[in-house]
């Protein structure tokens, strides 16, 4: 192996996870590799809704996504544009009585992280909101939650990880993945390569790399339904969604409305929309926002993304090897919380710990028998 390239890092998966890892890592002076299969942030990364929400993430990713959110607002620091960004709040919908409930008990828990949110009801929220229509009873608005452009977000982070000394590789496939002991021996297309590290962020296929090491664990794709309107007139003041899910929309500055809800299509590698989805979300959208009734519908797309049975990442240190790190089945809710991911990941590697708390996210917990995690 004396012919091979060696990194001190490599990463496998080239979207918004593995990007900023490989940005954080390449600023403190690693050298690192970033290996894509195919085009950096157009998987998952690029496709998604878009919204930087920390409203409504369970307890366990307050921490995380708090940390991530500070890092939204350096993005022309790092990655030389804003992304798009707008913060715009958070409004999260209550469409029963029983929604207020929920509303009142997250913010209590918010409120313990530093997050502050304002519930709005009856006549104030009607006067303060006309253009909700009756499905909408009240809602509670995160005011520092936002939106951003995954297609522009995504690569960007990958592009200032290379400008700041990674190497990134698109179109290259890493296989023949092996821990000899020592080091992890690897095959990016025709070149053989070694590191110290590994970083499991490919995402949807993530199981792949962590199978080279028997750890794979129970996820399974999905496939967000996502639409564009054509341009309107500006009237959604706020990124939407609701309390339970199933729709989320937000209006960018062109006028055009995202909207998504519900699952399109797939086959695990390939994703499609699907039209009945789009219909019948659409009616539940239209509910919400009667704006859209005669709205025409200019764009519909689906993305392929990692969900774990309990809808929490995986992230942190191998059970079984050494030195190798995963961060994958984000379960549709990682665009906020990668950039921070990164950081984390950069913690790990180079101190050997972080401060952000990471044991409800565990490779173990899918194993009751699992051994500590080794660094």
């Amino acid at each position: 192996m004396s012919d091979a390239v060696h990194y001190q890092v490599v990463i496998a998966g080239g979207g918004l996870v593995g990007a900023s890892a490989a940005l954080a890592l390449a600023r403190r002076g690693v050298r690192v590799g970033l290996f894509e299969r195919r085009y950096c942030g157009a998987q998952a990364s690029g496709v998604n809704y878009g919204g930087v929400r920390c409203q409504g993430r369970p307890a366990e990713q307050m921490p995380l996504a708090m940390r991530a959110r500070r890092v939204w607002d350096r993005l022309p620091e790092l990655i030389g544009i804003d992304g798009e960004l707008v913060v715009s709040g958070h409004l999260r919908l209550a469409r029963r009585d029983s929604d207020f409930a929920v509303l009142e008990t997250w913010a209590a828990m918010a409120r313990e992280h530093g997050l502050e949110t304002g519930l709005l009801a009856g006549a104030a929220f009607r006067k303060r909101y006309p253009w909700l229509g009756g499905a909408a009873l009240g809602g509670s608005l995160c005011m520092s939650d936002g939106h951003a452009n995954p297609r522009l977000v995504s690569p960007a982070f990958a592009r200032a990880a290379q400008r700041a000394g990674a190497v990134v590789r698109e179109q290259t496939a890493l296989t023949d993945i092996a821990h000899d002991g020592t080091r992890f021996q690897l095959r990016a297309g025709d070149e053989r390569i070694t590191a110290d590290w590994l970083i499991n962020s490919a995402g949807a296929w993530a199981n792949t790399v962590a199978g080279f090491f028997n750890e794979a664990v129970p996820m399974k794709p999905i496939y967000p339904n996502m639409w564009v309107t054509e341009p309107l007139p500006r009237f959604i003041a706020h990124n939407l969604g609701v309390v339970g899910g199933g729709v989320y929309a937000r209006q960018v500055e062109r006028g055009n409305c995202v909207i998504g809800g519900g699952r399109g299509h797939g086959d695990g590698e390939y994703a499609q929309p699907s039209t009945q989805t789009t219909r019948a979300v659409m009616r539940d959208a239209c509910a919400l926002l009667p704006a859209l009734r005669d709205a025409l519908l200019i764009r519909t797309w689906s993305g392929v993304e990692g969900e774990t049975p309990d809808s929490n990442p995986v992230i942190g240190a191998s059970q079984k090897v050494p030195r190798l790190l995963h961060a994958f089945g984000f379960s549709g809710g990682g665009f906020l919380l990668a950039p921070g991911v990164g950081e984390v990941l950069a913690d790990l590697v180079i101190d050997g710990e972080t401060s952000t708390p990471l044991d409800a996210f565990a490779i173990g917990r899918f194993n009751r028998s699992a051994i500590p995690a080794v660094l």
